[in-house]
């Protein structure tokens, strides 16, 4: 048998020992690695390939991945959330038929015949008639457009005006801050029902402006209140006072730096408030003193059917669970997207 070649050792760095190797060049299937500190050890080709082709952050870590954002983290959390998906496919339902409600009602919401007053299901009519003889299914999905409409409307009124105020006031303290406060709680010291009753009681108008006016100007407060707590929390953290120390103006740290990381609890406040928006105008139509016919509500219908609830319960089911599904829908969305924003609940 031929002889082997004798094992030569070779230097190391460190205290301990590694196995001699034999002298001349490393066979194919060994690569020489550096250790990081000035010696070298031997690792099979495919080690190698694979210590070569990794990459690594600092000191080993791994690969560094791009830092996700707040906003990026709650969209992923929201996709994954099954009630977010089974609520915004409702509200998604809900608009649409609001701006077409042609889509699945083709008959129309005024047309009457009291020959057939208080009627139950019939073919083409599956809600039956009213008492004045209307098609309840047709009114019912024409009513979805006013109730749509107006909490919308209100809820961008509220949320425009009380973050405004709230922001400057929550941003300057001071004597702006103090009035602010003070105006809120006078807001806050009126019922809203019973101001509905007394400041739409003296309007004449028929459209839907007046009621959104009202919401809007008993709704800001609330906002406003959000949005000054987390403009004060927002203005101490140290990117907000590198920037001041750095010579930023102050509407650019408010536009710049403070709104995007303060907007968070009001968009959720605003996202619950729309459903009670809408439920606020069904009450306040109940009472008469909201929207007024020939106006197709909810609320209008609701108010119409109470007095046949025995004979016909029919003409206030149907609103009525049309009202219940569209609030639910909106104040699930707004639990689901305040779960994603707060980062207290992760």
């Amino acid at each position: 048998m031929p002889e082997q070649p004798p094992y030569e050792p070779e230097a190391h760095s460190g205290s301990g020992s590694l196995p001699a190797r034999p002298a001349g060049p490393p066979p194919e299937d060994l690569a020489i690695a550096p250790t990081g500190m000035g010696g070298t050890m031997d690792l099979g080709s495919s080690e190698a390939e694979t210590l070569e082709k990794t990459p690594g952050g600092p000191e080993g870590t791994g690969p560094q991945e791009k830092p996700r954002s707040l906003w990026s983290d709650a969209w992923r959390d929201l996709r994954r959330n099954p009630v977010f998906l089974i609520s915004g496919l409702v509200i998604l339902f809900l608009v649409v038929i609001s701006l077409w409600p042609s889509l699945i009602a083709s008959g129309n919401p005024l047309s009457c015949d009291l020959s057939k007053a208080q009627e139950g299901s019939q073919p083409g009519h599956p809600f039956g008639f009213d008492g004045q003889g209307c098609d309840v299914y047709t009114r019912t999905v024409y009513g979805t457009r006013v109730s749509i409409s107006v909490g919308v409307c209100a809820t961008l009124g509220v949320a425009i005006l009380g973050s405004v105020f709230g922001a400057l006031a929550g941003f300057f303290g001071g004597v702006s801050d103090a009035i602010l406060s003070r105006i809120t709680d006078i807001f806050f010291a009126i019922p809203v029902v019973l101001g509905g009753l007394v400041l739409l009681s003296v309007v004449t108008s028929n459209t839907v402006w007046p009621v959104i006016g009202f919401m809007v100007l008993l709704g800001w407060p609330q906002i406003s209140r959000i949005a000054r707590g987390s403009v004060i929390t927002t203005k101490q953290n140290d990117y907000v006072q590198a920037a001041r120390a750095l010579g930023a103006s102050n509407s650019r740290m408010m536009l710049r730096h403070i709104t995007p990381n303060a907007i968070a609890p009001v968009i959720v406040v605003a996202t619950i408030a729309l459903g009670t928006y809408i439920s606020l105008e069904a009450t306040l139509s109940f009472l008469g003193v909201g929207l007024k016919p020939p106006t197709v509500s909810w609320g209008i219908d609701i108010s119409a059917a109470s007095a046949y609830i025995r004979q016909a319960p029919h003409m206030l089911l149907w609103p009525a669970g049309a009202l219940a599904i569209t609030v639910l829908a909106f104040i699930m969305l707004g639990d689901a997207v305040r779960d994603a924003l707060d980062p207290k609940l992760r």
